[in-house]
C-alpha cells in the first residue's frame, strides 16, 4: 500500500469525498453529490479549524478513501485530549485491500502525535462488518451511542 498518499483534503476533492460518502445504503439516503453547496460551506469551516483533519487517501491521482479526525481537548479523564474518527469511507474498488486499515492507523498515529490519550468513533448499528473491522484494529465496543436529529 506504499503507493497510497494520505493528505489533507483540498476543495477540489469535495466531489470525490461526497461521492464516497454517498456510496453505501445509509449514505445514499443522507448525501447529495449533485449539489456541493452545503459541502463547500462545511469544508470552509473544517479547513479553518486546526482541530479538524479532513483527509483523503489518493492512489495514482484518484481519491480512493477519506476520513475526518477531530481533536477535542477536555476535562474528563484528568484533562485528556481525545480524537474522534468520523466519515470513514473507502472506494468500492479498494475495499478489502488494506486501505481502511491504513487510514485508521494513520488516524491513530496522528492522534498520538497530537497528544491524544483516547481515540473514539461511532459506527451505525447496522454496519456489522465495520464493527468487526474496528474490533480487529483494537477498538472496543464500550459505549452505547445516542443521537438527536435537529
Amino acid at each position: 500500500m506504499s503507493d497510497i498518499e494520505i493528505r489533507r483534503a483540498a476543495p477540489t476533492d469535495l466531489h470525490d469525498i461526497v461521492a464516497l460518502l454517498a456510496d453505501d445504503p445509509l449514505g445514499a439516503t443522507r448525501e447529495s453529490p449533485d449539489d456541493l453547496t452545503p459541502y463547500r460551506a462545511a469544508y470552509e469551516v473544517l479547513a479553518a479549524d486546526p482541530h479538524q483533519h479532513l483527509v483523503v487517501a489518493v492512489r495514482e491521482g484518484r481519491v480512493v478513501g477519506t476520513l475526518q479526525l477531530t481533536v477535542i481537548p477536555g476535562l474528563s479523564r484528568r484533562g485528556a485530549t481525545r480524537s474522534i474518527i468520523e466519515g470513514v469511507r473507502i472506494h468500492a474498488d479498494e475495499r478489502g485491500n488494506g486501505l481502511g486499515t491504513q487510514l485508521i492507523e494513520w488516524a491513530v498515529a496522528t492522534s498520538r502525535t497530537l497528544g491524544c490519550h483516547l481515540v473514539q468513533l461511532t459506527s451505525d448499528a447496522t454496519r456489522i462488518d465495520a464493527h468487526r473491522f474496528y474490533e480487529r484494529l483494537g477498538f472496543e465496543a464500550s459505549h452505547l451511542g445516542f443521537k438527536l436529529q435537529l
